[in-house]
């Protein structure tokens, strides 16, 4: 029986930031099944920790009985949703936004349930209903229910205003194609809640709005806060780039490593944010002090991981941790495997560093060797130039950058 378990879910584990009507949709969640809806744009092949907020938002809905909605943006990505955007997107092909979404697609797999059930997930793509609209006819139907005074005072518009960087009138119209989308899922698919981060609220009154006005029903709107670091740094982000929520983007290890390497004030806020433990274990382990609080980091990185990579990478990213920083057991570290034509006259160990992903240029390698801060089997390289035997590298070498980031790399069998 559908409940407004939901509701109470978020509040407490940190996940609802503002909503229209908060008793009305909780007399909504209790009559039925509630479809709620997420917009991801195209713009990558591959989403990273900055979606899961939505993405964990979306699998607590559906654990509570409802029916989540990961909409795809193929057609808004031909736009670029200006909210928190300093600058206008890169423009790309129909192509490339075809390619991004089908890697998308795959993130959403270890999350949610996808079928034919009344909960189950579905994904519907908004270019199904925006590639075949007319300028003319959308000026006409849509157009008169917004005013530019409104639209001039929401945050997506008003702050790229006041900083003086462009907004260009292709962008200015996403606020209308998301409304739009509203209303045909609340057509075509009976979805009556837009959830988004914070940054997304007048987009998403916007689109409540346009549902009471044009279909006289009922819809509802909900944020989540936009998460950042206690120290506060932008979620998503690690040293070396996006923290990618697919593993040929970014290995298991180093996705453990990431949520590991949480600040203290963090490690309860995410256990309630990204993972599924209870929230009497996540008090636990919130109070814990001192050392000890590397033990709740090392439960949050674990928990993490398993949801998106399965439990047995997860154990596997733990073990491997443990026998690289304390010497426990033996290090599964993630593999590169390079070409026996590219080792076959030994390889200088800089470009090792470029090849295992743990510098982004051979400049960058080189730097990261000076500075002291490259290892070879442990031992701090001298010589950036030094070459790397091809009988070494079948055998195995490990590379260290840095504390933190390991790799072990091999001539391909």
């Amino acid at each position: 029986m559908p409940t407004d378990e939901y509701l109470h879910q978020a509040r407490a584990r940190g996940f609802l930031n503002q909503c229209t009507d908060e008793e009305g949709l909780a007399a909504a969640l209790r009559a039925g099944v509630v479809s709620a809806y997420v917009g991801f744009d195209c713009t990558a092949d591959s989403l990273h920790v900055g979606n899961l907020v939505g993405i964990m938002n979306l699998r607590l809905l559906q654990r509570c009985g409802h029916r989540p909605v990961p909409l795809m943006g193929g057609g808004t990505t031909k736009i670029g949703d200006p909210s928190g955007k300093d600058e206008s997107r890169q423009m790309l092909t129909v192509e490339k936004i075809a390619e991004n979404m089908a890697g998308i697609r795959r993130c959403f797999d270890p999350f949610l349930v996808f079928g034919d059930g009344p909960t189950d997930a579905f994904m519907p793509n908004n270019a199904d209903w925006l590639d075949e609209l007319g300028y003319i006819a959308l000026l006409r139907e849509v157009g008169p229910h917004f005013t530019i005074n409104r639209m001039l005072t929401f945050d997506s518009v008003r702050l790229r205003l006041e900083r003086e960087h462009a907004l260009t009138f292709l962008e200015f119209n996403y606020m209308i194609l998301q409304s739009y989308d509203f209303r045909e899922l609340y057509r075509r698919h009976g979805v009556t809640l837009q959830m988004g981060g914070s940054d997304q609220w007048g987009n998403i009154v916007s689109g409540v709005d346009l549902v009471r006005r044009m279909e006289s029903a009922t819809v509802f709107g909900l944020t989540t806060p936009l998460i950042t670091t206690a120290s506060g740094a932008k979620m998503g982000k690690s040293v070396r780039g996006a923290v990618w929520l697919r593993a040929d983007r970014l290995a298991p290890f180093d996705y453990w490593q990431f949520w590991r390497n949480t600040e203290d004030a963090d490690v309860g806020r995410f256990l309630k944010l990204f993972t599924d433990l209870p929230l009497a274990e996540i008090a636990r382990l919130e109070a814990l002090g001192g050392a000890e609080i590397n033990d709740a980091k090392a439960i949050l990185a674990t928990e993490a991981t398993a949801l998106l990579h399965g439990r047995e990478a997860a154990e596997a990213a733990h073990n491997a941790a443990r026998a690289v920083f304390e010497g426990v057991g033996e290090a599964a570290l993630p593999e590169v495997a390079i070409s026996a034509a590219e080792a076959a006259e030994g390889v200088p160990v800089y470009r090792l560093f470029v090849l295992a992903k743990l510098a982004a240029s051979n400049a960058e390698a080189r730097r990261l060797i000076r500075g002291g801060g490259a290892r070879l089997d442990d031992k701090t390289i001298e010589d950036e130039t030094m070459l790397v035997a091809r009988a070494r590298l079948e055998e195995g070498v490990k590379l260290s950058a840095g504390r933190k980031q390991h790799r072990m790399v091999r001539v391909e069998a």
